[in-house]
């Protein structure tokens, strides 16, 4: 790829890219740059929502002419560095699918080291409207990652961040796996199974289908929980009969869930899989 510094076309170029929606990896690509020299100049110029091409190239101009400080500002040196590091979090998960906005609010939460931020809070820190906050907000609370928290005192809205917010988004990336396996789906019923694009359908539903399930652990996961669950409140000895009539299932469908217990149990030592294959009696 090609050093040296940013030119002012480079500079033109990563604002068309931004105004487009492309994300950071992509305005690299097509300037054959890393992503952290993208992702570096946006940071460093206004962010995603506010740089502007003519004022970074006259900006970076007038910090090269500049003499370096003998001692330079510490704080306000950290406070950039802490900016910087909050843009290429957030990029990140850009990359990975989260809306840019959204992407850029999470960050600011989980790299805070107040627990909670207001709505004032993020429009201060990330330099946007606040329409721009609210709607990100509303995305992530809709999807479990970020959740309210009333001060009574202030009347102010706190935004904290799940505990488990990692487990959300994963949850989130495996149901747009299945929306797309839907929606591929839909597609071949529409084409008809038998022309080239209904193969080529044929061939995403069935690819997005399995990475979900794989993802979420699949219906012989689920049902395999279900079972041990009933084992553990029970904590006795069940045969396949009484864990049928327990979770109203067919026989069947409990035999499959013990089945996929023990062949998915080769991580456990020879008596955890010794238990998992005796916990059931014979039917």
């Amino acid at each position: 790829m090609p050093g040296g510094r940013l030119s002012h076309q480079d500079r033109l170029d990563i604002a068309a890219g931004l105004e487009a929606g492309l994300g950071y990896a992509e305005i690299a690509r097509q300037l054959q740059r890393p992503t952290s020299t993208i992702t570096r100049e946006v940071a460093r110029n206004g962010g995603a929502s506010g740089y502007r091409a003519d004022h970074a190239h006259y900006a970076t101009a007038s910090r090269a002419r500049r003499r370096r400080p003998v001692s330079p500002a510490d704080g306000v040196r950290a406070l950039d560095a802490q900016r910087e590091y909050v843009e290429r979090f957030a990029a990140m998960m850009v990359e990975g699918g989260l809306p840019r906005m959204a992407s850029r609010v999470l960050a600011l939460l989980y790299t805070s080291d107040s627990r909670t931020l207001t709505a004032a809070d993020l429009v201060q820190e990330l330099r946007v409207s606040p329409a721009s906050i609210s709607k990100a907000i509303g995305y992530l609370e809709r999807v479990g990652m970020v959740h309210r928290e009333p001060d009574p005192i202030r009347r102010l809205q706190h935004y904290v961040i799940a505990d488990d917010v990692w487990l959300k988004a994963w949850e989130v990336s495996a149901r747009t796996n299945d929306s797309w396996a839907d929606l591929a789906a839909e597609g071949v019923e529409l084409v008809g199974r038998d022309t080239p694009a209904g193969e080529r359908l044929m061939h995403m539903a069935d690819f997005f289908h399995r990475l979900s399930e794989d993802m979420s652990g699949g219906a012989g996961f689920q049902d395999c929980l279900a079972v041990l669950a009933v084992l553990w409140q029970a904590d006795r000895r069940l045969d396949a009969n009484e864990l049928a009539a327990a979770l109203h299932w067919p026989v069947e469908r409990v035999t499959d869930a013990l089945d996929y217990a023990v062949k998915n149990s080769s991580g456990q030592d020879g008596a955890e899989q010794a238990a998992s294959q005796g916990a059931v009696g014979e039917a």
